[in-house]
């Protein structure tokens, strides 16, 4: 299978989510990722529970198609192994709060002296400049200083954070598409280049509706539940048995909605809801009304009444249901695979679909330090110095007995 990364190696510095999520998509493109953990306990998430024999199942889902090698980079001997792999790299990735891989050694102006083409990636709380340059950053900070907190949950309730980690993988897909921006430049002009993002940058950059209302009139955005800012009905309602989505924003689908979906053509009359905009403005009004008909019915109902006359609608599933869905499942979006510790494991499936090779799932997340061995051998070390590097604990292999199969 000629994936389109085949043949480009990926040094991967990353820890816990962000990094992880952008050298993942790179290596189910076909990357050839070497996961670069710490020799005592590797990346921060292979301590999260739930676990499986000792495996964590979340480092499991995030870490597929990689490569692990364990390193001790005080270790003079583990840096210069590492600034080996730099030097061999087409790209290199990091997460760490800026001015830590300086002290590392491992930092871009180090690297590009070895490999001056190379495509440097750096992810951060707040970035590599400015006052809070030097702050430290995790997803729900980020949510916060970036006011999406202030604009999730329930109107007049407390902050809430998004229920997924969204800045988190927000500066994850702002990275991968910096770096395969910079792949194409290197292709066209030959020459590699920084980049960097933030957790904060990353969110903000996901607000353009936003930032186009406050800049444009000065508004304020603050929470509304499942509404949306400039269109109505467009949100959850409550059904007999739960919630239904609507979205019947243009004015066709909201004749429709009336008509053919709740039969109360009355409403297209009422003068407070002639318009799109009137409609938004008196969504308390509206919700109370289209609530007084949908609580009539359970939700099955009204999906069935929606897609009969083609406005978007669904039920609102807990994450149980979403993963048991039909539809979910007919589009591969969990995936089986064999775990070399775990046994027999479930995964994300491709969220992408395509004609030709795009991605693929080939091999499960490496056990700590699973291909320590095999990447100092491609490296030109021999048995005796490998042999002396293990002993030293320079390099670990957490399961040495095992069998490690390369990807």
């Amino acid at each position: 299978m000629k994936l389109p990364w085949s043949g480009l190696r990926v040094l991967d510095l990353t820890n816990v989510l962000a990094g992880p999520y952008c050298s993942m998509v790179l290596a189910d493109m076909g990357a050839e990722v070497v996961k670069l953990e710490n020799a005592d306990t590797g990346d921060t998430s292979r301590q999260f529970e739930p676990k499986v024999n000792g495996e964590s199942y979340c480092f499991a889902v995030l870490n597929r198609n990689k490569q692990s090698i364990a390193l001790n980079l005080k270790d003079p001997a583990g840096l210069k192994i590492a600034l080996q792999l730099a030097a061999q790299s087409d790209i290199v990735m990091e997460n760490f709060r800026p001015g830590v891989v300086q002290r590392m050694g491992l930092d871009y102006e180090r690297i590009r002296l070895d490999n001056p083409g190379v495509i440097y990636a750096s992810m951060s709380g707040f970035g590599q400049t400015g006052p809070y340059g030097q702050k430290g950053g995790f997803d729900i900070i980020a949510q916060g200083m970036s006011g999406i907190m202030m604009m999730t949950g329930e109107p007049g309730g407390r902050p809430a954070k998004v229920g997924i980690a969204m800045n988190d993988i927000a500066s994850g897909v702002t990275a991968l598409s910096g770096i395969l921006g910079a792949l194409i430049g290197k292709l066209r002009f030959g020459e590699g280049q920084y980049l960097e993002t933030s957790l904060l940058e990353a969110g903000l950059a996901w607000t353009p509706w936003e930032f186009g209302a406050y800049f444009g009139s000065g508004e304020i955005p603050t929470a509304t539940g499942t509404r949306h800012r400039r269109s109505a009905p467009y949100q959850a309602y409550r059904t007999q048995d739960g919630y239904v989505t609507v979205g019947a924003g243009t004015q066709k689908m909201w004749v429709a909605f009336c008509e053919k979906v709740i039969a109360r053509p009355d409403w297209l009359q009422r003068a407070d809801y002639l318009t799109q905009a009137l409609r938004v403005h008196n969504v308390d009004a509206l919700e109370r009304d289209i609530e007084s008909v949908t609580t009539q019915q359970m939700t099955s109902h009204w999906v069935a009444r929606l897609d009969a006359v083609g406005i978007p609608g669904g039920p609102v599933f807990g994450y149980e249901q979403a993963l048991k869905d039909p539809h979910v499942l007919a589009r591969q979006m969990v995936h089986d695979m064999d775990h070399p510790i775990i046994g027999p494991m479930k995964t994300l499936g491709l969220p992408i679909k395509s004609s030709g090779a795009l991605g693929s799932i080939r091999q499960p997340a490496p056990w700590l330090g699973q291909h320590s061995k095999a990447v100092l051998q491609q490296l030109g070390y021999s048995a005796e110095d490998m042999a002396a590097l293990f002993a030293k604990g320079t390099v670990f292999d957490q399961y040495p007995d095992k069998a490690r199969p390369l990807a």
